[in-house]
């Protein structure tokens, strides 16, 4: 029981720390507002794939990423979760370097739903009656922005959809989240060097040409990419899939905040009622948590 709550106390700061990242992660991308979206993709790939390459080699992981690559289920999933990974990099920056960071927060606050879903369906995970009404109190939430989002709904289902299914299909696959992480980037490296070249070769590419700040920017994306997805991947495997999704509101509420209080995105009524049935969902699903972690206390006492 002990060993329970230190693993469910880790996977919790660690899922804490990710989102943190990613919701302040708006105001990184927005220093590279001048560079192409598919072109930061591809630099995050590359980049990361060195940033990671450094910490296997130190951590002198490259005999489990071996282990990893040979294993056919374990290789096959994670090119299916490469290529869900770079959908949902390439739409996020699109999206915040066209001026959708709202958009792109109502994609992750649909998220924690589908991940909710997700560990109901599939992974037979339990929800209390308190929890329940919480997912539905959420998603009247989310359904009252969506009805107003318009012509980007795409950007916020996309997002969704894709990062969800990536969270599910990491928590199932049995490879930690150093070398599964390593083993995406490899996978998605040749393509995105052969495009860097390519831009570069034909004048299009901007490293080099705006200047070394915005170079520093690019290749800085590596760790920028990598340690958040890192904690998430540790979590995943630490929480229950319900508990995650709940978690992950922090990261789209600091990226609404971000749209509205920065960048100056319009803020409409739709906006403070989805705002306000989230986080009274997120009181409740709070208050539900602590009361299960104090039954299972008891017996354990």
């Amino acid at each position: 029981m002990a060993d329970d709550h230190s693993r469910t106390r880790a996977g919790l700061w660690l899922g804490l720390s990710a989102y943190l990242i990613w919701g302040v992660m708006p105001l990184y991308f927005k220093l590279l507002a001048r560079v192409p979206a598919p072109e930061i993709v591809a630099h995050r790939i590359l980049w990361s794939l060195v940033f990671l390459g450094v910490l296997v080699a130190l951590w002198r992981r490259w005999a489990a990423i071996r282990a990893a690559a040979a294993t056919g289920k374990v290789l096959i999933t994670l090119i299916v979760t490469a290529l869900l990974i770079a959908v949902n990099w390439l739409v996020y920056i699109y999206a915040v370097v066209s001026g959708h960071v709202l958009e792109g927060s109502l994609g992750y606050y649909l998220n924690p739903l589908v991940n909710v879903l997700l560990g109901v369906v599939l992974l037979k995970e339990k929800l209390t009656r308190a929890q329940a009404f919480a997912c539905l109190l959420a998603g009247a939430g989310v359904a009252v922005l969506a009805a107003g989002a318009g012509s980007g709904l795409w950007i916020s289902l996309t997002l969704a959809i894709s990062f969800a299914s990536y969270g599910f299909l990491r928590k199932v696959v049995s490879v930690d989240a150093l070398e599964g992480l390593w083993v995406e980037t490899a996978i998605l490296a040749p393509v995105a060097l052969a495009y860097v070249l390519w831009l570069q070769q034909s004048s299009a590419g901007q490293f080099g040409r705006l200047g070394l700040e915005t170079d520093l920017y690019l290749v800085l994306g590596g760790a920028v990419t990598a340690t958040p997805l890192l904690l998430f991947t540790a979590a995943a495997r630490r929480l229950p899939y319900s508990t995650l999704g709940f978690l992950q509101y922090v990261a789209p509420s600091l990226q609404f905040l971000l749209a509205v209080l920065v960048f100056g995105e319009p803020f409409t009524r739709a906006h403070a009622i989805c705002f306000g049935a989230i986080w009274a969902a997120l009181a409740i699903f709070g208050v539900e948590g602590v009361r299960a972690a104090r039954a299972g206390a008891a017996p354990a006492a």
